[in-house]
């Protein structure tokens, strides 16, 4: 067996050629004619295209020329050109409950650089000029009424996430639709609800549309969709968007931009937090306030009395999502790690190369945080100087 050496431990280099099961498990690809097994990035000429490798191992969900006589409508909200999980799950119930004939229909309000197939659709229609970044829901109900009547799906799927999702599907189900929200269970045979505050579970045949909670379904699907892209239906219904945005009684004032340090932690897209590792709490602030980022701490800073118990991330604190979450000497406890596993980007800065956090990391700088924290602090205070000066 090829092994790299490293650190004098012997291991399997993690980025040799591999292949992708139907259940979604990569398996290392040993012995390749060509495959050297180091850590040149040279892996001989029976590498994988990793552009998609699991397209090579997943069978398509709908056989090739099949003519579909059904239809599925999943649709979701995208957040800087990627969907989050809860909506992956809600396009993966509807292609999980899809038969032979019939097809799985995902409509997206913004921008989407995902992978279509792997979503489980078999056509995505792409609103780009909607989303998050634009307050506009009369015209995506107008959308949503105009695809609906177009399709005429058996079933509507949508996140039941507390913000644009539900407020569409409720807005779309207060037009006369069957609804079902706050969906926990689905199955071709029907669906369950919690009710009377989670006391009691109640069960229904499939409505037309569905609102479905969090894990739900599994988004780590066995098959592939067909993955169209339906240009000309999206920009139809774009045409009836419109049509209802300038008609509409709200008025879309922008978005304003408020910063990172004030707000609340489990809403803030940049993070920076401090463990037992920093000793100098002035320093680490200043930086913070230099890189506009909320501060956030472990428990053990926080119960040496370094920061405010409100600025504890954890199990035991508050769980985070942010975009960037920068770390600080912070070893990473199982309790701080439930605390950012919705984070996109960690970035962690440690003395121990051994630490969970290090683990954790999709960036990680050994090293000391106080050092570390100077030097960036002089890094920012000159790019914001010359970007001042220009």
């Amino acid at each position: 067996m090829d092994m790299a050496i490293q650190n004098n431990v012997r291991r399997v280099n993690p980025r040799r050629p591999f292949t992708v099961n139907a259940d979604g498990i990569r398996r290392i690809v040993l012995g390749q004619p060509g495959d050297s097994g180091d850590d040149n990035g040279d892996y001989g000429s029976q590498a994988l295209t990793h552009n998609h490798p699991h397209h090579a191992a997943k069978p398509a969900r709908l056989a090739a020329g099949v003519a579909t006589t059904a239809c599925l409508l999943a649709v979701a909200h995208s957040d800087r050109g990627a969907l989050d999980e809860h909506a992956r799950q809600a396009v993966a119930a509807a292609a999980l409950l899809a038969d032979a004939a019939t097809e799985v229909v995902l409509l997206v309000f913004g921008e989407l650089n995902d992978d279509v197939a792997a979503l489980g659709a078999d056509r995505c229609i792409v609103l780009p000029q909607y989303g998050g970044h634009a307050f506009a829901p009369e015209a995506e109900l107008a959308a949503l009424s105009a695809l609906a009547e177009e399709l005429q799906p058996a079933h509507i799927f949508i996140p039941d996430d507390g913000v644009a999702g539900s407020d569409l599907g409720r807005r779309l189900g207060a037009a006369g639709a069957g609804i079902a929200t706050h969906v926990v269970e689905i199955s071709q045979s029907g669906l369950a609800a919690y009710r009377q505050q989670g006391s009691m579970l109640a069960r229904r045949s499939l409505a037309q549309i569905i609102l479905l909670e969090m894990d739900v379904a599994d988004a780590r699907l066995p098959f592939l969709g067909r993955g169209q892209l339906a240009d000309q239906l999206g920009t139809a219904i774009g045409m009836a968007a419109g049509a209802a945005a300038s008609s509409s009684p709200f008025l879309d004032l922008g978005s304003k931009i408020m910063a990172a340090s004030q707000m609340e932690l489990d809403e803030a897209d940049f993070i920076v937090s401090a463990g037992n590792g920093v000793d100098d709490v002035a320093l680490f602030n200043s930086l913070a306030n230099a890189l506009d980022a909320a501060v956030g701490a472990s428990r053990v800073a926080v119960d040496d009395g370094k920061f405010k118990r409100d600025k504890q991330i954890g199990a035991t604190g508050k769980t985070v999502s942010a975009s960037a979450y920068l770390a600080f000497g912070i070893s990473g406890a199982v309790q701080h790690l439930q605390g950012i596993k919705d984070c996109r980007h960690v970035i962690a800065v440690n003395l121990d190369a051994s630490a969970p956090m290090i683990k954790r990391a999709d960036l990680s700088i050994i090293g000391d945080a106080q050092e570390l924290m100077t030097a960036l602090l002089d890094q920012v205070r000159q790019a914001r100087s010359a970007e001042a000066a220009s």
